[in-house]
């Protein structure tokens, strides 16, 4: 199943099943918005992939709204925006909130501890509609994706930018409504139509996101993906798409050819290109203008077209329900393989996730969405209907915030305790074997689990600043008074994750440390094996070392795998390191900590800390001859240090260690456990350095 990152699950565009009998209902495009949700739920339940399927539910969304507005401003209607807005947050809000408490009591029940913080910020971020930058902000993050599994509610960054649209779209057609108007007193709007003035303002935006969309793609996909300024454009084109449509008058025959082009289009776009990593950029225009040429096709008149595919009942009711399916089938996948621990569904586990998706979509639109729908009462006045919508909110930011509460109290409870009760690393050292380790809460707590990268007190300053960009994220410790020894840590989070001792130990002895980091980039020479961004960032900063000549260089010497070769040499490592070690530097390498199939502190939550399979044999780990033995003597200078046997002991490497996390995902050793190996950490330096 596609990481956090990559998942598009589009929703149900339209905001409500539109009655039959309502002017300019077309209910091939009803149809379209069921097909278009069937190949979403088909790929993301057995193919795992992005089926570019919500971009046709953002160009279908703005169709329909801009249908609407266009109607009521030439019909000479006031747009009254404000409610407007409430009653479409009445309609949009109560199958929210139902679905997010949904997910809500799936979480308590089934993900584990650490991943319940994330969820109720997300909640959060779904009920005020700016999940989607939560998002963006998280998958340009290296280090907060390590630990986090797809979550239940991700899928609300499409409904978020949605959200967004919908109130900025008004204000579009208001304006433009407003100049139309003005240009009609001063006799210029007998030449200048509504549908000008608003096909002019979606151009302009059209042109302007799309080329915003390609440059951010190109530059950081990560973050563009989830931008809603990178999606407009899929919106403005479908309002041209209204607005153009009274003036294409395709024959019969070019509607059936348009119609079944755009479906074949449509379906083949996740199959044919990869969409997940290239959108939302211009490949984005193969799915929604398949959408498009489906729309202009329209009622062809011809037992051959599409029409007769897309409003057949069966359909056109499933995209009566499309919102609402859209909603389920994304959380009671993510927690049904959570539930079951597995990866992805077989056949007949996806058939029952799917079954259930629309069993839940139908009771939830037949018995909150209808009945809210219909309710009179709100209609009537405007405040009724925004007393309605605080209560639906009120619903779900109850519980979130108890909730959120508790683990803060958690959290408290459990960095509170006696240090004596926590010993960490300390448990293991000679003096301390064979005594057992006092009951405890183990710390940290779950919700601090992100907190726990090591802490470097900020950008480089002064003299240490780079000039070459790719080094722009250069951090460093304050620096002391008296400046004794200068040292600059090279590599990826690995070696980070030793500034947890490392800087405490530094500010005890004056030394000054400078971190050059750079997730998933182990230091060493330039090698094929890496790829050539992290070969760029190590020799730009093999060129700060030698333009700045530390005292010493700081690195991680060996490169653990989850699978077999447990652990290896790093590539080229020795030939990276010797250009410093000629130079006159000393260089430290340090051991590698194990990497492992499955999230530590998630198997102690799921199955207790001494459970067999959190507690993984030193073979299935580390290499049995350190790699670091086929250092030694080799380049004067080189000082190693094997921190190896306060982390694993007895032959195995256990997910909790004197009653502190070990590790903080599947990878990377805790900032609490870290600073409980200081002691050890600096006896091992100072003996292998000879440094004081």
């Amino acid at each position: 199943m596609s990481n956090e990152r990559t998942i598009a699950t589009p929703q149900a565009a339209a905001v409500d099943a539109q009655t039959r009998a309502r002017p300019g209902y077309r209910p091939e495009v009803q149809g379209l918005r069921a097909l278009a949700v069937l190949m979403v739920v088909t790929y993301h339940v057995w193919l795992g992939r992005v089926s570019g399927g919500v971009d046709i539910f953002l160009l279908i969304s703005a169709f329909l709204m801009t249908l609407s507005f266009a109607r009521k401003v030439e019909g000479g209607k006031p747009l009254r925006l404000l409610r407007h807005w409430l009653h479409l947050l009445k309609r949009l809000l109560p199958a929210v909130v139902v679905v997010i408490l949904g997910v809500l009591a799936g979480t308590r029940l089934i993900l584990p501890e650490n991943r319940w913080p994330d969820v109720l910020d997300q909640a959060w971020a779904s009920l005020w509609y700016r999940q989607n930058w939560l998002l963006a902000d998280t998958a340009v993050d290296y280090y907060a994706q390590d630990h986090s599994g797809a979550s239940p509610l991700q899928h609300f960054w499409s409904l978020s930018i949605q959200g967004q649209v919908f109130l900025l779209w008004p204000l579009v057609f208001a304006a433009a409504a407003l100049l139309w108007r003005f240009l009609r007193r001063t006799g210029l709007g007998d030449r200048v139509s509504y549908a000008a003035l608003l096909a002019a303002a979606f151009g302009a935006i059209f042109v302007a996101s799309l080329v915003f969309s390609i440059g951010q793609t190109a530059t950081n996909q990560s973050y563009a993906y989830f931008d809603t300024r990178t999606r407009l454009w899929e919106f403005a084109l479908g309002s041209l798409l209204a607005l153009a449509l009274p003036h294409l008058k395709p024959g019969k025959t070019l509607r059936v050819v348009l119609g079944w082009t755009g479906v074949a289009a449509m379906l083949s776009c996740g199959l044919l290109l990869t969409v997940d990593r290239a959108f939302p950029g211009f490949i984005a225009l193969w799915p929604t203008l398949a959408a498009a040429a489906i729309i202009v096709a329209g009622q062809s008149g011809s037992r051959f077209g599409v029409d007769r595919f897309l409003t057949w009942k069966p359909l056109v009711a499933l995209g009566d329900n499309s919102y609402a399916l859209y909603l389920w089938h994304w959380p009671l996948l993510v927690l049904g393989l959570a539930g079951m621990g597995i990866p992805a569904p077989d056949l007949v586990q996806g058939l029952a996730i799917v079954a259930a998706s629309i069993v839940l979509a139908v009771l939830t639109t037949r018995f909150v969405e209808k009945p809210l729908r219909e309710w009179h009462w709100p209609q009537r006045r405007v405040w009724r209907t925004a007393v309605v919508i605080a209560a639906c909110g009120a619903l779900l930011a109850g519980p979130v915030s108890v909730w959120q509460s508790r683990i803060l109290a958690d959290e408290a409870a459990a960095a509170a305790q006696p240090r004596e009760l926590t010993p960490g690393a300390a448990a293991l050292s000679p003096e301390n074997a064979g005594k057992p380790t006092p009951d405890a809460r183990i710390i940290p707590a779950p919700a601090a689990m992100k907190n726990e990268w090591a802490d470097i007190d900020g950008l480089c300053t002064e003299d240490n600043v780079p000039s070459d960009p790719l080094l722009a994220g250069c951090l460093q410790n304050s620096r002391p008074d008296t400046v004794t020894k200068r040292i600059v840590v090279l590599g990826d989070s690995h070696a980070q994750q030793y500034m947890a001792a490392l800087g405490p130990v530094a500010r005890s002895h004056g030394w000054e440390v400078v971190a050059l980091l750079k997730g998933n980039c182990r230091f060493g020479g330039e090698s094929p094996e890496r790829d050539a961004e992290c070969n760029a960032f190590n020799q730009a900063s093999a060129k700060y070392v030698l333009d700045r000549r530390p005292d010493a260089v700081f690195t991680v010497a060996s490169l653990t795998h989850k699978d077999a070769p447990f652990e290896t040499e790093v590539p080229d490592y020795l030939e990276g390191i010797q250009a410093f070690t000629g130079a006159g530097m000393e260089v430290v390498g340090i051991r590698d900590n194990p990497r492992f199939n499955m999230n530590m502190p998630e198997c102690v939550q799921k199955n207790g800390p001494e459970a067999p399979k959190c507690r993984v044999p030193l073979q299935e780990s580390l290499a049995d001859s350190s790699p670091l033995d086929a250092y030694r003597g080799r380049v004067p200078g080189l000082h190693l240090m094997d921190l190896s046997d306060f982390i694993c002991a007895d032959g195995m490497c256990p997910a909790v260690v004197g009653n502190v996390y070990v590790y903080k995902d599947d990878n990377h050793l805790t900032k609490t456990y870290v600073q409980s190996m200081i002691p050890m950490f600096e006896q091992r330096l100072l003996a292998a350095t000879g440094w004081s």
